[in-house]
């Protein structure tokens, strides 16, 4: 009885590598987005806390000193009251640059709530 051989070529091997190595490299420049966005939730939260306009920006201005995030800053919020309550609401676009023309765009907001 002849036996088959079963398992991956070289050529295979190569493509499921380099597939592998590509979406690696993708989910190491995305991990940093997403870790930045759940610092500006928390940041937006802790600026939801005060009471006026301008110490929602302050108070979102020094978390954002403290953990290092550039994509927002407090002139970029949006400031609004519902039921007595302060919501800080924000929106903004990250791109990361593939190779040539093409792009990995996040579009991320979010608010207190």
């Amino acid at each position: 009885m002849k036996s088959t051989q079963r398992g991956l070529s070289l050529i295979g091997l190569l493509v499921v590598g380099g597939m592998l190595a590509f979406l690696g490299v993708i989910a190491a420049q995305a991990v940093p987005v997403m870790l930045e966005y759940q610092a500006i939730i928390k940041a937006s939260k802790k600026a939801a806390q005060e009471t006026t306009v301008a110490t929602v920006r302050a108070a979102f201005d020094r978390a954002q000193a403290i953990d290092d995030f550039s994509s927002v800053a407090g002139k970029d919020l949006e400031i609004t009251k519902e039921a007595d309550q302060v919501v800080v609401s924000f929106s903004y676009q990250r791109e990361i640059p593939l190779g040539g023309p093409v792009f990995l765009t996040f579009k991320l907001k979010g608010n207190s709530k």
